[in-house]
């Protein structure tokens, strides 16, 4: 008896000890694990999306593809892109089939399945994060989930009534956050220096909306890790102005900025970063810090993170307090303060409702401006408002930060200044950066028309909501696709911009699309 106890002691060892193997080598990132190979494929170009190599599995053993190449690349004719074709396997993205003649919302429908992940299997040598529930994808070279591009996807699936999958993919975030003690940017190693929008909160409350309080209480301790590591370092602010997430404004209140643990160029944009960084405008060293932190941001990149308005080389995104991130984690106290009363926790109900409230003061402080009557971002150098205008001001009624004078003042500069023959246009600068003008995005639309629903400005709310959906329409007529991002300028040109194409699936496009119809047009 005692024998098959010890070899069942030595099986369950080895197997935890394979396990945890197979857990380090994974979250070894393509930088650390092919080296040299990486910068030369990333710097030469091997790919015209620097994103194909990072998602590549190897055939062989590393050491084995290494040595290799340490002995062909000097060889006269050799061709770096054959070796990698040879010795990896190509990240295959999803194709998009669905019966052709549809109506709109029918292939809405179909392209759940295609865009549907199967729950991961654990390769390795990959640079994936396994999960262990299907999930959506947003489609394209978007071959993960992504985090806050799941808040608006999970939208349409609430209108498709697929429950189960949002429960799905919220079970795949917590798992995440219990493991990493946040939610990457997306499930890849190479993500896992930064997070994305923090969601979570309105997710968990998306399911509650359907299922009640039990969603508060399978979930509450993972809202609170996530808000754990925003707030990571409050303690220390004592000493300091900036640490990590956290910064103390000048009266000693605290908000969020965004950050990133890597000091290096992004691996997916590795080539883009680099170039970047060698024209980088400033003095202080942080260029790869502020690409990675406005790819944090979600809004990479855009003329809010810019000092001149104007050029990337300009970016100085950890120098900036967001409006909209601010706005979102003073939702995410408010909604942690409900879950913690649904678990019968009064004492940090009061806690984070007061955190929130101190929130929503130092935001109306800091981010309004008086003199020009609409929400900016702050810069914690020069100590005010940025005055670059952008629609992330709706972000402040789409979690009713805002009072209603206030609310009355954005209605009327979004009306003014960002309303398009398409919808509402992400700032007013044309700055060739795909989060300028003249682009729209699904989340943004989605933000400032249930934000201005939110103050009963439901007029302008159906207006701007019909004038996407109509170009949703035109397009798919004409295309067949839902696009990632539009031209809401001219709905006769096509989006750009950016490190990449226009990409078509889309999630979250989906998810907007299906949500209007339901406020809007349903019967």
């Amino acid at each position: 008896m005692k024998q098959i106890i010890l070899l069942l002691l030595i099986g369950i060892s080895f197997y935890e000890s394979k396990a945890q193997t197979a857990a380090s080598a994974q979250s070894t990132t393509p930088d650390k694990l092919w080296g040299q190979l990486f910068k030369d494929v990333q710097l030469k170009h091997v790919f015209t999306d620097n994103k194909t190599f990072v998602d590549c599995l190897p055939k062989f053993h590393p050491s084995s593809i290494l040595k290799k190449y340490a002995a062909q690349k000097n060889q006269p004719d050799f061709d770096l892109k054959d070796f990698v074709t040879v010795n990896f396997e190509m990240p295959v993205s999803p194709v998009v089939k669905v019966t052709e003649g549809l109506a709109l919302r029918e292939h809405l429908g179909q392209l759940w399945e295609a865009l549907t992940h199967k729950a991961d299997t654990p390769h390795r040598y990959s640079s994936l994060l396994p999960l262990s529930h299907p999930y959506i994808i947003p489609g394209g070279r978007f071959r993960e989930i992504y985090y806050w591009d799941s808040y608006f996807t999970m939208q349409g699936l609430a209108v498709s009534n697929h429950y189960g999958l949002i429960e799905n993919m919220v079970d795949n975030f917590k798992s995440l956050i219990d493991q990493y003690g946040h939610i990457p940017n997306g499930n890849r190693n190479y993500y896992l220096g930064r997070s994305q929008p923090p969601y979570f909160a309105e997710m968990v409350a998306l399911l509650q909306e359907h299922e009640g309080n039990k969603a508060y209480k399978k979930y509450f301790s993972s809202m609170e890790k996530e808000y754990a590591f925003w707030m990571n370092g409050k303690e220390l602010l004592k000493t300091k102005s900036v640490y990590r997430r956290v910064v103390k404004m000048p009266d000693g209140s605290i908000l969020n900025r965004h950050w990133d643990d890597v000091d290096a160029p992004r691996q997916e944009s590795y080539a883009q970063d680099t170039e970047t960084g060698k024209t980088y405008a400033g003095k202080d060293g942080k260029a790869f810090r502020n690409l990675r932190a406005g790819a944090e941001s979600g809004w990479d990149f855009s003329s809010r993170w810019f000092r001149d308005t104007m050029h990337l080389t300009t970016i100085e995104t950890t120098d900036i307090v967001p409006v909209d991130l601010n706005s979102l984690l003073y939702a995410c106290e408010i909604i942690l303060g409900k879950a913690a009363a649904a678990n019968g926790q009064m004492t940090k109900a009061a806690m984070y409702t007061n955190l929130a409230q101190k929130r929503k003061v130092a935001v109306l402080k800091y981010c309004w401006s008086s003199g020009l009557h609409y929400f900016f971002d702050y810069n914690i150098i020069e100590k005010h408002t940025t005055g670059r205008w952008s629609i992330a001001a709706a972000m402040p009624l789409f979690t009713e930060l805002a009072d209603s004078s206030r609310g009355a003042d954005v209605k009327k500069i979004i009306e003014e200044k960002f309303a398009r023959d398409g919808g509402v246009v992400t700032t007013i600068y044309h700055t060739g950066q795909q989060w300028d003008a003249p682009n729209g995005w699904a989340p943004l639309q989605f933000l400032a028309v249930k934000g201005l629903m939110n103050y009963h400005y439901d007029t302008l709310a159906r207006t701007l909501a019909e004038r996407w959906m109509i170009l949703n329409e035109k397009v798919f007529a004409s295309t067949g696709k839902m696009l990632e991002k539009y031209n809401v300028e001219d709905l006769n040109i096509t989006s750009g911009g950016g490190e990449y194409p226009t990409q078509d699936g889309f999630g979250w496009t989906n998810g907007v699309y299906l949500a209007f119809y339901n406020w809007f047009r349903k019967q």
